[in-house]
């Protein structure tokens, strides 16, 4: 059994979904593992991970939408020091997740047809977000 591991720094532009299935594959390539998993891991709470539709941009615009009516931002929560989007960020974070893992098959990510994987950036503002990437298998 192997194991490899290492950071990506992804830029988001602000409130949205952004794809990073293509550099995540890449550090399953540069691995060389063909059959394991791949976990990925997002060190922050204010955004988080999803595997989604990667075909219909409109699938993510309605999450997107969705997650702001469930989840408003306003001036009505006690934590507000960082703005009035930080504290809706934090509890989209709660409702969603910070790590996915995926298996590898044939020295590929196993994802469907029609799926991506996803950072789901919940501030306004464009942020680095910092995602460890662990390989492990054979």
């Amino acid at each position: 059994m192997r194991q490899h591991q290492c950071t990506l720094n992804i830029q988001t532009p602000g409130q949205s979904l952004t794809d990073i299935s293509r550099p995540v594959a890449a550090v399953v390539q540069e691995a060389g593992i063909q059959t394991g998993l791949c976990t990925v891991f997002l060190r922050h709470t204010s955004a988080s991970l999803l595997i989604q539709e990667n075909a219909d941009p409109d699938v993510l615009k309605d999450l997107q939408q969705f997650l702001s009516r469930l989840v408003p931002e306003g001036a009505h929560y006690l934590h507000g020091a960082e703005g009035p989007d930080d504290m809706p960020a934090h509890i989209r974070t709660a409702l969603t997740q910070t790590s996915e893992t995926i298996p590898i098959a044939q020295g590929r990510l196993a994802l469907g047809t029609w799926q991506g994987l996803y950072v789901w950036e919940h501030r306004q503002r464009s942020h680095s977000r910092e995602l460890v990437v662990h390989v492990l298998g054979d």
